[in-house]
């Protein structure tokens, strides 16, 4: 049986030219009570948590390396934006999010949350 997961969409933007980005590409924002970022990479755009899953680093500190990996500030622990894999080795995971460009912005998806999720 396969499940596809239901997102909840909120727009973030109507232009990415919009956002407040740092000189290492990447922005916080806060959608819908939660605090995200955004990074830019080869043409890009990613989102992610705001803290690092290992001890709690502001993930918009760090950078994304060469290969497109976004990179924690306090210990280099790098992730995976498209499953938010831990690939230096440490077995973390880093909350994902999809992006959706719209002809009226863009948009962040939330995974729903639900008694039967879990099916």
């Amino acid at each position: 049986m396969s499940h596809k997961k239901k997102y909840n969409w909120y727009k973030i933007t109507d232009n990415i030219d919009l956002l407040n980005w740092q000189i290492n590409k990447m922005c916080v924002v806060e959608v819908n009570d939660k605090k995200i970022v955004l990074a830019l990479f080869d043409h890009q755009l990613f989102a992610c948590t705001h803290k690092c899953p290992h001890a709690g680093g502001t993930m918009s500190d760090g950078f994304v390396d060469a290969t497109g990996n976004i990179v924690c500030p306090l210990h280099r622990y790098k992730f995976k934006f498209e499953n938010g894999r831990n690939v230096s080795g440490e077995g973390y995971f880093l909350k994902t999010y999809p992006i959706e460009h719209r002809p009226d912005g863009i948009y962040v998806g939330f995974e729903e949350k639900g008694f039967l999720n879990w099916l």
